[in-house]
């Protein structure tokens, strides 16, 4: 690991409590909280979701919680109109490739999921942080940016395409391409589901979807930095740091 590695998981891991995905704390946390859960199939880690989620709710939480997880290759299809009309591949050729398919009440299209990619499910309670659900969904894109950042990536939002793109030569005709899909849902004002972000995605998974609806290429990480691609790990320590720093968690 670089040096520049260590120094930012050591500064992420003093922003926020980070537990083990398997056990629960032996007291309740009061500010945010990050929980690695590892490999887990989607429908499960939904269940962990909504468990988390009473959580917060309940007050054991009030700071919320991130919880931070990779799954198996699955295809997520949220309650847009015609999302699952992006699904172009058939069911023997979702067999073949071992990929499964979920329906989802998250907003948004159509996405993939699986090995190589860092999804983040942040269970906020957005009036414990004076949020709107439009800022709440700019932050989450900020905090991937600033990610992005870090590894001299220079990211942009796309007026009306929630999530965050590169300049890549992967791009279209604009020379963007998705490197982060967001989608989330709000129970009692508490957040649910949220990020994708692309680390070393097999990126052929993504020609079984017209991904998001729009018709744009997809990037990772390591398809722009090659060789230069960082470890899950950092990737995972530093979105957190981002993401607590935004919420206000920093010293």
């Amino acid at each position: 690991m670089s040096d520049e590695s260590s120094i930012a998981m050591g500064v992420a891991n003093r922003a926020v409590t980070i537990v083990d995905g398997r056990t629960e704390p032996h007291s309740p946390l009061f500010a945010l909280v990050a929980v690695d859960l590892g490999v887990m199939d989607y429908r499960a880690a939904w269940n962990v979701q909504l468990q988390w989620h009473e959580k917060v709710l309940d007050g054991s939480y009030p700071g919320g919680v991130l919880l931070v997880v990779e799954h198996p290759p699955v295809i997520t299809i949220g309650r847009h109109p015609g999302a699952s009309e992006h699904l172009l591949a058939d069911a023997p050729t979702l067999a073949r490739y071992g990929v499964a398919v979920e329906s989802t009440d998250r907003g948004g299209d159509i996405t993939f999921h699986g090995p190589g990619q860092l999804v983040l499910y942040p269970i906020i309670p957005l009036n414990h942080y004076n949020l709107r659900v439009h800022d709440y969904m700019r932050l989450l894109e900020e905090a991937v940016i600033q990610t992005l950042a870090a590894l001299h990536l220079s990211a942009t939002r796309e007026a009306g395409a929630t999530g965050v793109w590169l300049k890549s030569t992967r791009g279209g005709l604009d020379g963007l391409a998705k490197i982060c899909a967001i989608g989330i849902k709000l129970r009692r004002w508490t957040t649910l589901h949220g990020l994708a972000l692309n680390v070393t995605t097999d990126l052929s998974f993504f020609e079984l979807i017209n991904p998001c609806g729009l018709s744009r290429p997809v990037t990772s990480l390591q398809a722009e930095l090659g060789e230069r691609c960082p470890t899950a790990e950092y990737v995972k320590t530093r979105l957190i740091y981002e993401l607590s720093a935004l919420l206000g968690h920093l010293p």
